[in-house]
């Protein structure tokens, strides 16, 4: 007698809705490198069931010195060649800033930043360590009329040892936002377990895909067997969904 395995289904990612960190304009960070290369991310996303998209280019002054105008023209430039293809999608762009001096700057200045949705600015900091002053630099923010949204604090492995940093930044007003990618082992399992960690403290509140390239795409295929990701669901907690 011959015993067939059932075929896994394809991941299904439309309970989400909105996608709200990923790299899709070309050349001008370190995720797609061209405009065919986006194309093609962004049919891989729409294949996964997400309806909008909120691209997020970095802005880290001495990698990538984007700013508003730079992030703007490659949207209507992407846009232009979505329509070029029949790509029916929303596409939005927001921006992923280091927090640097540059950042603490433009902070002081009140420079006008580029928001999620609203008013959620993406941050991230360094994976070494910390910055001394990053609760000020998030208090700021605040003061502003921003609410900050750590990107990935799940890959800041350093913060295993210190939890209660996590917890500080939670009390402190801050979303955390996980990469699904982090669920499946894709960064290694230190940062998995800390993921985890933080999905059962019910500490996130907006999840995306962190997308850069094809391999990414692939990767998230096995969050199917992500009994972590499945409890998420099931939680009702994240509000990609109001984006």
């Amino acid at each position: 007698m011959l015993f067939f395995g059932k075929k896994s289904a394809d991941l299904d990612l439309s309970w989400l809705h909105a996608d709200m960190h990923s790299h899709l304009i070309p050349g001008i960070d370190d995720g797609a490198p061209d405009m065919a290369a986006s194309l093609e991310l962004i049919k891989g996303l729409q294949k996964l069931g997400y309806k909008k998209l909120v691209t997020t280019p970095h802005i880290l002054w001495e990698v990538y010195p984007n700013t508003a105008d730079i992030i703007a023209k490659g949207l209507e430039g992407l846009k232009g060649a979505m329509a070029e293809e029949g790509i029916s999608m929303e596409l939005q762009a927001a921006a992923e800033y280091f927090i640097d001096e540059y950042f603490e700057e433009n902070l002081k200045a009140k420079e006008p930043l580029l928001p999620i949705s609203g008013n959620k600015v993406l941050v991230e900091f360094s994976m070494i360590t910390a910055p001394m002053d990053l609760q000020q630099v998030l208090f700021q923010l605040q003061i502003q009329g921003y609410i900050p949204v750590i990107a990935h604090p799940e890959r800041y492995i350093y913060l295993a040892q210190r939890k209660q940093t996590f917890d500080e930044l939670k009390e402190a007003g801050c979303l955390f936002q996980l990469n699904l990618l982090s669920l499946t082992g894709y960064y290694g399992k230190s940062v998995q377990e800390l993921a985890e960690y933080l999905c059962k403290k019910n500490y996130y509140s907006l999840a995306g895909t962190d997308l850069h390239n094809p391999r990414h795409l692939a990767a998230l295929q096995k969050l199917s067997s992500s009994a972590t990701f499945s409890r998420l669901k099931e939680s009702g907690l994240l509000l990609n969904s109001t984006l």
